[in-house]
């Protein structure tokens, strides 16, 4: 089975997919970087010149392609289970485990990056305040495990620690 990792933007989803991956003998793949690799560029441009739907055309692509996989680490997009379809694609070829952080501490973390944003012309806060509220239970539907990644820990501990739980489950 394949492991998925879902969770909001900012949640730890790569930096702990690599880790992860990196313990447990598998190969890691990132949506996000799988998605520029096949664009030859950021999908930000993608999003900034064609908008959102073809992104989840591709998004929805390359959940097709990872359930088709075996025995990896995928790291999904902040926003891929949101969408049923992706859901249904990824259904039954693995566990889904959502990270989880404080709105406040994702927004820390993502105000470094450039990203786009789902909701334009709020605060950084506010759009992640939305996309909470609104799909909180998508992202909770969709985890078959959920684990915080907003106590303080190293990576390299919470990655130690995601394998622990994982292998008590029998993976």
């Amino acid at each position: 089975m394949n492991l998925y990792l879902c969770g909001m933007i900012g949640s730890g989803k790569t930096v702990i997919g690599e880790r992860l991956a990196a313990r447990l003998g598998r190969p890691f793949f990132d949506l996000d970087g799988e998605m520029n690799r096949e664009l030859g560029g950021s999908f930000h441009e993608l999003v900034r010149a064609q908008g959102w739907v073809p992104f989840r055309e591709l998004e929805y692509a390359i959940c097709k392609r990872f359930a088709a996989l075996r025995e990896t680490v995928c790291a999904l997009g902040g926003g891929t289970v949101r969408y049923e379809w992706n859901r249904d694609a990824l259904h039954g070829t693995g566990l889904t485990v959502l990270l989880e952080a404080d709105l406040a501490v994702l927004a820390d973390r993502v105000r470094r990056a450039d990203r786009p944003r789902v909701n334009p012309g709020v605060t950084l806060e506010v759009d992640l305040a939305r996309l909470w509220a609104s799909a909180e239970s998508l992202y909770r539907k969709a985890a078959d495990l959920t684990y915080r990644t907003d106590a303080g820990r190293d990576v390299d501990v919470e990655a130690e620690d995601l394998a622990r739980l994982l292998k008590d489950r029998g993976l």
